[in-house]
């Protein structure tokens, strides 16, 4: 005897539509650019064969960010802006009493700008 299937409908049945994927993209974040930040971004991202977001995304997450400044460096520059602020002040009592009784102040306000600005240009990130 041959057993024959009938029309009935298999276990799985399968769902219609598009599979749902494991981890969507909700969420968004708006950014303002000029039109040429813009056409700079979409010559990019069609260079690398991308969509635009896509590139985005990719660049922000290879993106290297260094800090504008430490606060070692803020310190030396907060300094520096004191040291150029007491120059200013000899420089201005200098014109009121002579130049040659401030020679030694200014010698010394010199050598500590010198010194700070050493530090700041050696100073690597």
């Amino acid at each position: 005897m041959i057993v024959t299937q009938s029309n009935t409908k298999e276990s799985k049945k399968r769902l219609p539509g598009r599979p749902k994927k494991a981890v969507k993209k909700s969420d968004m974040l708006m950014v303002r650019m000029t039109p040429t930040e813009r056409l700079f971004i979409e010559n990019k991202s069609k260079a690398a064969g991308m969509k635009p977001s896509e590139w985005c995304r990719k660049a922000a997450k290879g993106a290297k960010v260094v800090p504008r400044f430490s606060t070692e460096e803020m310190g030396w520059f907060r300094s520096l802006s004191g040291l150029a602020n007491n120059l200013n002040q000899l420089t201005h009592l200098a014109h009121v009493s002579g130049l040659f009784t401030l020679g030694l102040k200014c010698r010394a306000l010199l050598t500590q700008i010198e010194s700070l600005f050493t530090k700041i240009s050696n100073h690597d990130r």
